[in-house]
């Protein structure tokens, strides 16, 4: 029975993708084919150091020399994020804090800056910003310095300042870095209130699986090869003993996790204690 080809152009798609990075001996991608549907939520999901923000880089146009081909909306990379069509939020950065600007200010910026230079903000660059904060819930901060607000609101005025440039696919990397189980519990909700409202393509790039499989539709497993694509219900142990090897413990956050390589043991495991009992 011949293989059915998708014919619908991808949001993103790596084909055979590698990367090294120069002076390195070891490639930090290796043959990466990956094709992420319009309006999909993925999860990209694996060990500090095994590719996850390379590849993100190479998402966003921001490292070039790669071997295969990547497209982002049907265009290369770079020519999509100068375009608008995709929008990152980066892990926080404390230089921004330091700005004497308003959140409104932070969001209008991003809104405004395919807009002439010497053009004003128009009504419908207005009308994406207040959107933006009120779609994250934060129109009550809006005249306040940006400097002058919690982490877990920064967060969502970083994720206001990029959907206000309306673009076709949101990345995130690491976005529950810091936050607890009960706040990841709320980005969650805000994420899915955002996929629904926008109809956004999402891409989450983290080490934490509770990130990953709370509002992911497929979530890749990357340390430096793609190891696993699926749905997160087919995360076994086995899958993330291949990926994390001895790093899984970094994966669960403050869950204690003891996972041995398929070679170790051949059936596989991983055992999860949190607050000092098995479960």
């Amino acid at each position: 029975m011949p293989t059915e080809i998708n014919s619908n152009p991808a949001a993103i798609e790596f084909d055979s993708v590698s990367y090294t990075y120069p002076g390195a001996e070891r490639s930090a991608l290796e043959r990466i084919s990956l094709r992420v549907e319009p309006g999909e939520r993925l999860g990209v999901l694996g060990p500090n150091g095994g590719g996850k923000s390379t590849l993100l880089k190479i998402a966003l146009g921001m490292l070039t020399g790669y071997r295969g081909a990547v497209t982002v909306d049907g265009e290369p990379p770079l020519t999509a994020r100068r375009r608008g069509r995709i929008a990152c939020v980066l892990q926080k950065c404390e230089a921004e804090l330091r700005f004497p600007l308003s959140v409104r200010q932070v969001v209008q910026l991003a809104a405004t800056q395919r807009l002439s230079p010497w053009k004003r903000s128009n009504g419908a660059a207005r009308d994406d910003v207040d959107r933006a904060l009120e779609l994250v819930g934060v129109t009550d901060l809006a005249n306040r310095p940006i400097g002058a607000i919690s982490g877990g609101q920064l967060q969502r005025v970083l994720i206001a300042r990029a959907i206000a440039t309306s673009p076709a696919i949101l990345a995130l990397d690491e976005p529950t870095v810091g936050i607890d189980i009960e706040g990841q519990a709320r980005f969650a909700k805000l994420l899915d209130a955002i996929h629904k409202e926008l109809n956004l393509t999402i891409i989450i790039v983290s080490h934490d699986v509770r990130a990953i499989a709370a509002g992911c539709d497929r979530v890749a497993c990357l340390a430096r090869t793609l190891h696993f694509h699926d749905a997160p219900q087919g995360l076994t142990p086995q899958v993330l003993a291949e990926v994390f090897q001895h790093d899984v413990a970094g994966a669960f956050g403050e869950v204690h996790v003891e996972a041995h390589t398929a070679e170790d043991c051949p059936g596989g495991h991983v055992h999860a204690h949190e607050g000092g009992q098995s479960s």
